[in-house]
């Protein structure tokens, strides 16, 4: 089972004068995670090269952003790869300190930098979530509503038009069960559609 992490984890690694500081966080996706790397580089003008990987799925990333191919990017997406990460962006920040470490220093440092970030984190199990959408008559709202709290979906949007229309997800483990108390719920006056309306 894949894991992501509840929060933000940091270390900061200096290595004959370089200067090596790890983030690694949850991310979703490669538009995140470039939004995040372009914060750190507006948050650290003077540093040399922002590295980053990112384990999500069929976005992922390695980026070595100006170090010597395959020392950066790639060995910090395998060290996520080893500690059974998903949906999970690794950054680390350098700021060079004036004495080249060559190819297997720096795949040395970027992995630490990533690998020390992670001792001692606290996993959380990642669960899969579905999208699905419905409509019903006001009458029904507010039992739904309840019934969706108490299945563990989160409300996304609700429309109120000649019916209401509601947006939500949900753990895909419990999703066969929240749909058949939904259905029994509505009596069948609830309504299954492919996308909100």
């Amino acid at each position: 089972m894949p894991y992501t992490l509840a929060g933000p984890v940091h270390h900061e690694l200096l290595i004959k004068k370089s200067r090596f500081i790890a983030c690694v966080e949850p991310m979703a996706d490669r538009a995140g995670a470039l939004v995040r790397v372009a914060e750190l580089r507006a948050a650290h003008p003077g540093a040399t090269h922002v590295c980053w990987a990112l384990l999500a799925g069929g976005q992922s990333a390695a980026v070595d952003d100006g170090e010597p191919g395959g020392t950066a990017g790639r060995p910090m997406l395998e060290v996520l790869r080893h500690q059974d990460l998903e949906s999970v962006l690794a950054t680390v920040v350098r700021y060079f300190g004036g004495v080249k470490l060559g190819a297997g220093g720096l795949l040395r440092a970027y992995t630490d930098s990533v690998a020390q970030a992670l001792l001692g984190v606290d996993k959380v199990a990642l669960q899969r979530r579905c999208e699905l959408h419905c409509q019903l008559p006001y009458a029904l709202e507010g039992h739904v509503r309840r019934a969706l709290e108490a299945g563990g979906a989160q409300l996304l949007a609700a429309r109120h038009g000649s019916l209401v229309g509601l947006s939500f997800s949900v753990p895909e483990a419990a999703q066969a069960a929240l749909v058949l108390r939904l259905n029994e719920l509505g009596q069948g006056q609830l309504g299954w559609v492919d996308a909100p309306v």
